[in-house]
């Protein structure tokens, strides 16, 4: 007999009929008689109820089944009596693949904090809050594939070892074979990163972008989706070390349809989630955050409010608020300014544009005024900073003076400036952090509970 899974189950109309599942024990409970066995195998967030006569099975079986077993059930679909439940499974033979001792089991009670399930990260994927923050996880992974596949765009692999710093942060994961201890030494006392296995230094990648546009340039219309590094000491809710980047490069497009593209493909994703996972957002909804359907639903319903820097500056200067970080002309904005823009001031997510040069990266085209550059970054509420892109300077002596002026080695990208010299184009793009989305989406209030194993300063356990 062939396994059925718990969604599919909770959806058949074929009472009467013999079925067989498999999943692990939520609860069980009844009396000398009768138990009911609450059963999931993470297809869904509900359960099935297995009801088991106890006359029928032996003694040191049902001993066996408490939370957290794995068991395999083969039984006849009946209509369920008990209100809140379609249907439910009649036991006819339960085989225990997997007991769980209740004394030691982490699980067995209900009401864990999140921060004790951070510690239990191996078992979390088995309680109703990070079942559904998976699913909804795959959901939107899926979905990215899907809009970016429908609307032209190939997908690139970009390197996640690399000799470049996209964004000029500084703060790396080397990548290296050489001895830590008695690493090779130049007559001057530094690392002689040439004998290292790529005979240059070398680190995790931060950003897919510049590779990404290097295909954007053949291709037209590319993203990167995958893994990227910080190695920032920050212990905070909105920073891993190690997490997820969407990444599309498109060419021939300027700013305007850089950001038609980042609101279209948000919409379409937070669209996918309503239409595809809402059984695990009502959940979460409950248990965590009342106003999530409907947050998510203004995010589809509302365009986006656009305005420059400029004009962000002046509304928040005029607010009357008090910040714990000042604002001015120049500076970088940060979650309190932005989050006030979108919750506060305009109610709407905003897509900001027009940033000063030195609070940008190198890459992207300066504006006509010498000060700001094609930046843009999309705001949503909770979360701020969601989507952050430009127009890349595609001039090769505007791109070369730039890289001079903030004194980037050329030799570490002279492949970059290459594609400026050998038929260059407009092109655009942008990076969505994916775990961003997922907090925005599941409405969890810590990043580290929206990626299956938090990659953060001094925890890398699992």
């Amino acid at each position: 007999m062939q396994q059925i899974k718990v969604r599919e189950l909770l959806k058949s109309k074929e009472t009467g009929k013999e079925f067989m599942v498999k999943g692990w024990v939520r609860t069980r409970r009844g009396n000398k008689n009768i138990n009911f066995i609450a059963l999931n195998d993470g297809s869904i967030i509900h359960n099935i109820q297995v009801v088991a006569e106890v006359a029928n099975f032996p003694e040191e079986t049902l001993k066996l089944v408490n939370t957290g077993a794995c068991i395999m059930v083969k039984g006849i679909l009946v209509e369920s009596p008990a209100a809140g439940q379609p249907v439910e499974l009649q036991a006819k033979e339960i085989h225990v693949y997997g007991s769980a001792e209740p004394e030691t089991y982490p699980l067995q009670k209900k009401g864990h904090s999140l921060e004790f399930l951070r510690e239990i990260a191996h078992l979390r994927p088995r309680t109703n809050t990070f079942g559904a923050v998976l699913r909804i996880r795959h959901a939107m992974a899926f979905a990215v594939h899907q809009y970016f596949n429908d609307n032209g765009f190939y997908y690139i692999h970009a390197p996640i070892i690399t000799g470049s710093d996209a964004e000029g942060a500084g703060a790396m994961f080397r990548v290296t074979t050489l001895d830590a201890s008695k690493p090779p030494l130049k007559p001057d006392g530094t690392v002689d990163f040439a004998e290292d296995f790529f005979g240059k230094e070398t680190n995790l990648t931060v950003s897919g972008q510049l590779e990404a546009e290097l295909a954007a340039l053949a291709l037209s219309l590319v993203y990167t989706f995958g893994p990227t590094f910080r190695a920032e000491n920050s212990n905070t809710p909105r920073h891993l070390a190690e997490f997820w980047m969407i990444e599309p490069e498109m060419a021939f497009f300027d700013i305007n349809d850089n950001m038609d593209l980042a609101e279209d493909f948000v919409k379409y994703l937070v669209k996918y989630a309503l239409d595809n996972c809402l059984d695990d957002l009502e959940f979460l909804n409950k248990m965590y955050d009342n106003e999530l359907i409907d947050r998510l639903r203004q995010i589809v319903e509302n365009k986006f409010i656009r305005l420059t820097y400029t004009e962000a500056i002046t509304i928040l200067k005029s607010s009357g608020q008090t910040w714990e970080f000042p604002v001015d002309w120049g500076t970088d904005l940060q979650s309190e300014h932005e989050r006030y823009l979108v919750e506060k001031h305009f109610g709407k997510p905003v897509i900001l544009t027009d940033y000063p040069k030195e609070i940008k990266a190198f890459y992207m085209k300066q504006n006509s005024d010498g000060k700001t550059v094609r930046a843009m970054d999309v705001l949503f509420p909770k979360i701020g900073e969601i989507i952050g892109g430009s127009q890349r300077e595609e001039n090769y002596d505007s791109l070369l003076s730039r890289i001079r002026e903030l004194n980037i080695p050329e030799k570490d990208i002279w492949w970059y400036l290459e594609t400026r010299k050998f038929g260059t184009a407009p092109h655009s793009g942008f990076g969505l952090g994916f775990e961003r989305l997922i907090l925005f989406v599941t409405g969890m209030a810590n990043i580290r509970d929206v990626i299956p194993f938090p990659r953060t300063p001094k925890n890398a356990e699992f």
